[in-house]
């Protein structure tokens, strides 16, 4: 992929065959595609060869590499712009002339879709090992690169779900770190509020969708897009957010194991969740 498409969008030979919206986009296209080949080449697959005599042991290799193994974040969250991309243009003369010539029976975008395939079964495999690795030394190292994967796929997830919310004005990377997001049922208790507006609110709730950040929790309404693929992925409209320096909890509301409270600013604001 990487030397039969992208290398061939530089090529001045094949320059006639690129419209001139397509100049230029290389890395929208492709994302990071080029980093991971490298890692995998030059360092992930040295490193697995070492354990060709000691597969038990592997776990080791993937504890090793785990902080590389974030730049399939990165690959996941261009994704939906490569694949918007990809729509625009794919049945243009280029691909079609890239394909040919690799004889590849698939389209590109086929394999575009590999990284993301790819880091998801590397935990399918752990998994797989972990079944037959019970009391053997290296059991605890495959146990711990199984659940650093699963942490990787989480914020590989998550960061999905984040690049979609839209109409939030600040920069949310000065939020810290998302911890969680999911979608719950809000009802509202403010003490500002209308008698009439609490009666209401307080029956119906709302569907929001939730980010935790380290330094805020933003409460955001999904909407659903028609469309293919990531297209049809929800995105979230920003609705308003809640410092977490003032926020409070209660665990358990009403006797519903299932619900709890966040209050703002000693209760003015108390959301049931």
């Amino acid at each position: 992929v990487l030397q039969g498409y992208a290398a061939e969008m530089d090529n001045p030979l094949m320059a006639h065959l690129i419209s001139p919206e397509l100049q230029n986009k290389k890395d929208i296209l492709f994302g990071n595609m080029e980093e991971i080949y490298h890692f995998h080449n030059r360092i992930f697959l040295r490193e697995l060869e070492n354990y060709v005599e000691y597969p038990e042991l592997v776990g080791r290799c993937f504890l090793d590499q785990m902080e590389d193994f974030q730049i399939y974040e990165k690959y996941c969250q261009n994704k939906p712009r490569s694949e918007s991309l990809w729509r625009q243009f794919s049945d243009s003369a280029f691909f079609q002339e890239c394909q040919r010539k690799l004889d590849h029976k698939l389209s590109l975008d086929s394999y575009l879709l590999k990284p993301v395939q790819r880091i998801t079964k590397y935990q399918l495999l752990l998994k797989e090992m972990l079944k037959y690795s019970k009391n053997c030394e290296g059991a605890e190292d495959l146990q711990e690169a199984l659940t650093s994967i699963l942490g990787i796929l989480k914020a590989v997830n998550d960061s999905m779900h984040q690049i979609a919310i839209t109409g939030y004005d600040g920069n949310l990377n000065e939020l810290g770190k998302l911890l969680m997001q999911g979608s719950f049922n809000v009802w509202t208790d403010h003490k500002k509020g209308h008698a009439k507006v609490k009666d209401l609110a307080r029956f119906k709730p709302m569907q929001r969708h939730l980010f935790l950040h380290e330094k805020a929790v933003l409460f955001c309404k999904k909407r659903e897009e028609n469309g293919e693929g990531y297209e049809k992925a929800p995105s979230y409209s920003y609705k308003h957010s809640l410092n977490m320096a003032a926020v409070g909890i209660t665990e358990n509301v009403k006797g519903d194991a299932k619900k709890f409270e966040i209050w703002y600013n000693a209760r003015e604001e108390v959301y049931i969740i």
